[in-house]
């Protein structure tokens, strides 16, 4: 593996903790002291300093000091590169799709299938496959995650 696949596994595995997302969500907003990103839950400052850490690690936060206070910010273009990465597979699952949409109607137009193509840029089994969409849960939408989520 090289640097850049380990800042990936390191990213997406701080990203995986319920409470790192909503401060990821929080700093979204804008630059958040310690007291300012725990204030929404129900945990200790210790436990947000150690998320806080674990971001950091991650290279998706950085700290700095003005007098007393020690606000954290987001690094965007940590994000960007997360983006960037999911996007690569997005672009080659969407274009297999489009390859399969054309064999698909090439098959059924050669047994007499006279249906009539579809203009949708969704594939059909993306479009089956996705209902509708599930309401936020967790602490990015605003409600705490169950106790048993906390680490």
């Amino acid at each position: 593996m090289n640097e850049s696949d380990l800042a990936l596994d390191r990213a997406f595995a701080a990203l995986a903790d319920p409470f790192r997302r909503a401060i990821v969500a929080r700093l979204s907003r804008g630059s958040a002291t310690l007291g300012e990103l725990a204030e929404p839950f129900e945990i200790s400052l210790q436990a947000v300093s150690k998320h806080i850490t674990v971001l950091e690690d991650a290279g998706l936060v950085w700290r700095t000091r003005e007098a007393q206070r020690k606000p954290v910010h987001l690094d965007a273009a940590a994000l960007e590169r997360l983006t960037s990465w999911i996007d690569g597979y997005r672009l080659q699952a969407e274009s297999a799709y489009r390859r399969l949409d054309v064999v698909l109607a090439a098959a059924g137009s050669s047994s007499g299938d006279s249906r009539a193509p579809r203009s949708s840029a969704t594939p059909r089994a993306v479009r089956r496959a996705s209902g509708p969409p599930a309401a936020p849960t967790g602490p990015a939408s605003g409600t705490a995650p169950h106790e048993g989520d906390r680490k």
